[in-house]
């Protein structure tokens, strides 16, 4: 199990930082119960070792205008690797496109968009989405609300896994 080659400190550690990634590595060397200098180094491990992708600041969409979001529901003509790989080049120098996921079953891809309004949407979808290679087609469905919307993964649930396997 990947999260087991870490120990409950680096857990802790990863945890607390997913919760508040500003607090001062004093304040998160309090919260698992050792002293700075370890904690820093800790820290700067699980960076370079990956688990830390990065740190930034969650942003409402809606306070900077952006009111429209829409999940796009992409399928494509031909599922080579070589144009699954296109098409994620080009998903990713779309700035309107702030997700973009590959899935199995009837849909090819899922993108999460934003958009200050409807009608720069709908430019997006036709100018550039629907008109790209090899999109054979394309559903949308606009958000109304979002009722959750959490980042990370559960630390309790994977430590009840751990738990349960030492």
């Amino acid at each position: 199990m990947p999260g087991s080659k870490l120990d409950p400190i680096d857990r802790q550690i990863l945890a607390e930082l997913q919760a508040d990634g500003r607090m001062t590595n004093v304040e998160l060397a309090k919260r698992v119960g050792i002293s700075a200098p370890p904690c820093l180094r800790r820290v700067r491990t699980l960076e370079e070792q990956g688990f830390i992708r990065g740190y930034h600041a969650e942003v409402d969409s809606r306070q900077l205008g952006f009111e429209v979001q829409v999940f796009a529901m992409v399928g494509l003509q031909s599922q080579a690797e070589a144009d699954l790989s296109a098409f994620e080049r080009r998903c990713a120098d779309w700035p309107l496109v702030r997700e973009c996921h590959m899935l199995n079953g009837e849909v090819d891809f899922i993108l999460k968009c934003v958009a200050p309004d409807l009608s720069t949407f709908q430019t997006f979808l036709t100018e550039q989405l629907t008109a790209a290679d090899n999109v054979i087609s394309v559903k949308t469905s606009l958000v109304i609300r979002g009722a959750k919307d959490e980042p990370g993964v559960p630390f309790d649930i994977l430590e009840k896994r751990l738990n349960q396997t030492a």
